[in-house]
């Protein structure tokens, strides 16, 4: 899957177009992607990657970073073996696109 734009509340993954908040995974797009909090991230809200886990989730903050990813659930994640990256969605998306890895996910909060 390749990003192919993005700008605040709008992203191309593949040629088709989302303006709500996406997951990417290897084979598919999980959209909408609906959190327990907004601008807060839960282990549940990653439901959809945990079936099968990647080697690397890029989480996507927002445009502006507002989006909390609290430690204790990076920490979680990390010892389920999954490498996290996380940042502004702008820089996340760079990050996503020239990550060569199969095996890869993304988390992407479009606005905020």
């Amino acid at each position: 899957m390749k990003i192919e734009r993005y700008s605040f509340g709008h992203i191309v993954i593949d040629g088709k177009s989302y303006t709500k908040d996406v997951i990417i995974l290897p084979d598919r797009v999980f959209h909408p992607w609906w959190r327990k909090e907004g601008h807060y991230l839960h282990w549940e809200d990653l439901e959809e990657v945990l079936k099968d886990p990647p080697e690397v989730l890029y989480i996507g903050r927002g445009h502006s970073g507002v989006m909390e990813v609290p430690s204790p659930l990076v920490d979680k994640l990390h010892a389920q073996g999954i490498e996290v990256v996380t940042g502004r969605t702008s820089d996340i998306v760079d990050r996503f696109n020239s990550d060569r890895r199969q095996k890869k996910a993304a988390a992407l909060h479009l606005t905020c």
